[in-house]
């Protein structure tokens, strides 16, 4: 029994996170317990707990990580400020008409809105609330409209900016400088999440395409399931079109192109989302539209012009024309914190901001709970001799390298029918990874893989989150069991997008290799 207790410590976590208690002190709790049970046996050195200061340090002057709660930000004042909503009206209206146009026009809102703001619940029920009743008063299957509307919005996930990818960039990251050390490399290479966000971006748009085509076949095959919507429903005019799809396209570029053109770190790019997503929801609040629309172009020029052309006013050997440039750059700055204050000013007005706000903290304080919780359990499960645990049942696997990924993507998938993806990534990532990367598997392209493995855990019951948040948001004529079925193939789907990236690497790998 006491050379077992890595994997009752295991065991013991999954069942009081099973039995309903908070993720983040469950964590700590049995991480608590058992480092206490092995000292008192003699199997661990207590003295280890000492390096849980040095991780708690680590993780919390991790710049990389501080992206996550401005990309939450972004999300939750663009969600907040009913943009994402009017972008779904208008692309429902736009292909209503065709059979399996609305469900079309889902999946195509959750592409624009899983790259502009990366949060699942948020699109999820914004989808149940609007769209849902659309697509049921147009004739859909509950069961079609269930699992579009759940599927479209766990997007988030795999397109970037996505809180999953940046965590996973980070537990990657430490795994790959690990199997280096372990491989006797001193001058060890790091992974970026900018490389992250590259390589997710061809397969997020490969899952996006499986999901439109299944759409269409099955429109085709029963056309009953998914009917145009009533002729009565008015197409959009092109200004509509273009008012609500232009806004969410141009913070995307500006985001992405940022982080993939090497221009910003992906911690600056999430200040320009948070920043771009405020001053959109000045407008849509009822401010000055030239104020702001004057600021975020003296924003972009300030932006663009800087990196052409850097200025340094401290420097004693400053020309004319450099200190005439400066003062430009100076009056850019004014303007652009002129539309930043106004758009603050209409947003607290709406108490939009006061709720984003909120939001963020409040998912912010969860995922960074968690992953100090689950640093301690990492610490408390290697001094128990784990991580020796399993790195032995992964050498041991049939088939080498090749059955150890297998075992580990078939478990990675069990798991998440029962944890969320933050308690995946923080508490299994970091034991089974470094094994992996030493058998040859390359960081890069194993983590897209584990993504797209961790997106299904949002649809698999009995815990996917996504079925939670759609079951609140969703009408009563529509049942758990209609959520349930709907998923099913979707699912499927995902599981098809992890073997095509298995099969064909070079999705993953090809962008990162050809921008880093």
């Amino acid at each position: 029994m006491i050379a077992y207790l890595d994997l009752i410590m295991f065991a013991a976590l999954m069942a009081v996170i099973l039995m309903g208690f908070p993720v983040a002190f469950s964590i700590a709790g049995i991480a608590i317990l058992f480092a206490y049970l092995g000292w008192m046996l003699g199997v661990m050195d207590i003295s280890l707990l000492g390096a849980f200061g040095q991780r708690v340090f680590g993780l919390l002057s991790n710049e990389v990580l501080i992206a996550i709660p401005l990309f939450v930000l972004m999300g939750a004042i663009l969600e907040k400020s009913r943009i994402a909503e009017e972008l779904l009206d208008t692309m429902g209206r736009l292909f209503g008409q065709l059979k399996g146009g609305l469900g079309i026009s889902v999946v195509l809102v959750g592409a624009l809105l899983a790259a502009s703001t990366g949060i699942v619940g948020a699109t999820v029920v914004a989808m149940g609330m609007i769209a849902l009743p659309a697509m049921l008063r147009a004739g859909y299957d509950p069961r079609v409209a269930s699992g579009i509307v759940c599927t479209a919005g766990t997007l988030g996930q795999i397109i970037p900016p996505s809180t999953l990818l940046i965590i996973l960039a980070d537990v990657m990251s430490n795994a790959y400088q690990q199997a280096q050390y372990e491989q006797g490399k001193f001058a060890v290479e790091a992974l970026s999440v900018g490389q992250f966000f590259a390589a997710a971006l061809l397969p997020g748009l490969l899952l996006v395409v499986l999901y439109l085509l299944y759409i269409l076949v099955r429109g085709v095959l029963r056309p009953q399931d998914m009917p145009s919507a009533p002729a009565d429903v008015a197409r959009p005019s092109r200004a509509q079109v273009l008012q609500a799809v232009v806004p969410p396209i141009l913070l995307i570029f500006a985001v992405l192109g940022a982080i993939l053109g090497g221009v910003a770190t992906p911690t600056e790019a999430a200040s320009v989302g948070a920043i771009g997503a405020l001053l959109m929801a000045g407008l849509r609040c009822g401010g000055s539209a030239r104020v702001i629309l004057l600021g975020a172009g003296a924003l972009i020029a300030l932006g663009v012009l800087s990196g052409l052309h850097p200025v340094r006013l401290q420097r004693s050997d400053l020309s004319s024309s450099d200190f005439a440039i400066g003062l430009f750059y100076a009056f850019l700055a004014i303007a652009g914190a002129a539309a930043i204050l106004l758009s603050l000013r209409s947003g607290m007005k709406k108490r939009i901001l006061h709720e984003a706000v909120t939001s963020t903290a409040t998912m912010t304080a969860m995922i960074f709970a968690t992953m100090l919780a689950a640093s301690m359990f990492s610490l408390v499960f290697i001094g128990l001799g784990g991580e020796e645990r399993v790195a032995h049942i992964l050498g041991n696997m049939p088939g080498g390298p090749m059955g150890a990924l297998v075992f580990s993507m078939l478990f990675i998938f069990v798991l998440g029918f029962f944890l969320d993806f933050v308690e995946i990534s923080v508490i299994v990532l970091p034991l089974v990874t470094p094994t992996l990367i030493l058998m040859g598997h390359d960081p890069v392209w194993l983590g897209i893989l584990i993504a797209i493995n961790l997106q299904t855990s949002f649809l698999t019951p009995p815990f996917g989150f996504s079925l939670f948040y759609l079951r609140g948001a969703a009408p009563k004529e529509v049942t758990t069991r209609h959520i349930y079925q709907g998923v099913a193939p979707f699912i499927g789907l995902q599981v098809l997008g992890v073997l095509l990236v298995w099969l064909v690497p070079e999705i993953a790998t090809w962008l990162p290799s050809a921008i880093f």
